[in-house]
This record gives C-alpha cells, sequence and structure tokens, in this order.
C-alpha cells in the first residue's frame, strides 16, 4: 500500500512497516507549513492504523536527512514572551500520540529542526556520511527545544558542544555513534535497509507489548523533558534577536548554512 501525502511519502509494507519519507530533497528536507502538517496528519494515520506496528522515519536523496525548517517560513507572532507559535511542535510522532516504535534512518546531514523529528525517534540507524549540527546560536537564536531533546539523546556535554558552537560544530556520524545518539552506523546509502531489518524484528512482536514497552521507556525521562520542554517558549521568547537582526547574520556572516 502507498500513500501519497506531498511533500510527505508514506509507503505500508504487508509486514506492518510504514516507511515515511520527508520529500523534498532539492530543499534538503527541509520543513516548510505543508511539510510540518503532512508530518502531523501521517503519525495521526498510522496512530489509527491496525496494520502498522513499526515506523521508519527518513528524507529523500542521499544529502539530508532534514535541515530543519525552510528559511521561507514566516511564523505569525503572538505578542506575547508567555507563547511562541512554532510550526515544528508537531511535527514529531511523540506530539500525535503514536506510541507505535519510530526509528529515524539518517543520511546526510541533520541540523536544527531536525531534532524534534530523531528527539522523538525510539532510536538512530545513521550511515557513515551523516553528520549532526544545530545553527542556532550562530544567528541569535536560542537552542531550546533542539537543546532539550538533544540532552535526552547525548551526555550533557557533547549536547552542549553541539548547541553552543552552532556552525562551527559538526557532529559526525562516527562520534555520534560513539556517545550514543546513534545506536548502528552502516556504509553509505544503507541505513534506511538497516532500520527496516530492525523494524521488522519489532514489528513481529505483539504490538500491544511493544506499545506498553516504548511507553515504559518514555515515562522514565517524562517528568525531566516536560518540566524542560515548558521553560522552552520563554527561553526562545527572551533569548532570541530580533528577526531582522537574525537575517542579517544568516546571509552575511556565516555561509556554510545556505543550503537552499
Amino acid at each position: 500500500m502507498t500513500a501519497d501525502d506531498a511533500p510527505v511519502r508514506t509507503e505500508v509494507a504487508e509486514d506492518g512497516v510504514a516507511l515515511v519519507t520527508l520529500d523534498r530533497p532539492a530543499r534538503h528536507n527541509a520543513i516548510d507549513l505543508a511539510t510540518a502538517a503532512a508530518l502531523a496528519a501521517v503519525w495521526r494515520r498510522l496512530r489509527r492504523d491496525g496494520h502498522v506496528r513499526a515506523v521508519v522515519l527518513t528524507g529523500a536523496g542521499d544529502r539530508a536527512f532534514c535541515s530543519g525548517i525552510d528559511r521561507s517560513v514566516t511564523a505569525p507572532q503572538p505578542g506575547s514572551p508567555y507563547s511562541v507559535d512554532d510550526p515544528l511542535l508537531t511535527v514529531g510522532p511523540k506530539a500525535a500520540d503514536l506510541w507505535k516504535p519510530v526509528i529515524a534512518a539518517v543520511g546526510g546531514l541533520a541540523c536544527g529542526g531536525a531534532f524534534y523529528l530523531l528527539g522523538e525517534a525510539e532510536f538512530v540507524v545513521a550511515s557513515e556520511n551523516a553528520t549532526f549540527f544545530d545553527p542556532h546560536t550562530t544567528y541569535g537564536m536560542v537552542s531550546a527545544y533542539e537543546s532539550i531533546h538533544m540532552a535526552q539523546r547525548m551526555p550533557f556535554g557533547e549536547a552542549a558542544r553541539t548547541a553552543l558552537m552552532g556552525t562551527a560544530e559538526r557532529l559526525s556520524a562516527r562520534r555520534a555513534y560513539e556517545i550514543g545518539l546513534v545506536s548502528e552506523l552502516t556504509a553509505p546509502g544503507e541505513a534506511v535497509a538497516a532500520a527496516l531489518r530492525a523494524a521488522r524484528v519489532i514489528a513481529s512482536c505483539p504490538t500491544e507489548a511493544v506499545q506498553g514497552t516504548v511507553r515504559a521507556l518514555w515515562a522514565a525521562k517524562e517528568a525531566a523533558r516536560a518540566h524542560a520542554l515548558a521553560l522552552a517558549p520563554h527561553l526562545i521568547s527572551l533569548g532570541n534577536l530580533p528577526p531582522d537582526s537574525q537575517n542579517r547574520l544568516f546571509t552575511g556572516r556565516d555561509r556554510t548554512y545556505r543550503l537552499r
């Protein structure tokens, strides 16, 4: 079965494994508003689909898993320091209450807003050409949600280094594997195949037991995670440079992130 939710493709195999693909390779699979809405719809649909027992999430092409939010996106400003309209808050599977296991298969770059997706996956498989970085501080932006997600997946010092050094720091796939962010390292182009193999093993187990185990794993860290996420909007409001200043930094200081 195949369902096309451009710019997100979803393929569900007979073995109960769904392959979800961000399908904007020309934009390094960046998330615009349409992609954010499509992802949220996909997770809701998979939650209700009794045939699906495990999910693999990846990006189209060999250059990027996801390069975060598309720079063309402009979200309306709520006019209050107590609320932030963040289009990425609903892109992850846990935001849609999906407790079927999700494996992220990463090839190429994964940066910035991609961490919303990695942070809500059960584990990450990456090819040797994968690289991870967080550009926020370079451009005068608080890395809040991204840092919270990564601080729960990586040793604190590694998460801090990645977040604070901005575009100057690239975490290689090998280093990500060594510190536990990545659970399996593959040859270039093989991450999806490896993730699908793991997903098929999981899908062969009774789904109630699997989903209960997923809930137990997340319960082990949910209190700290929920408390940190509640602080994130206020930290962003207090610490971000005005948008005009961010744009000047983005276009003038460091062009290594100008991928699109």
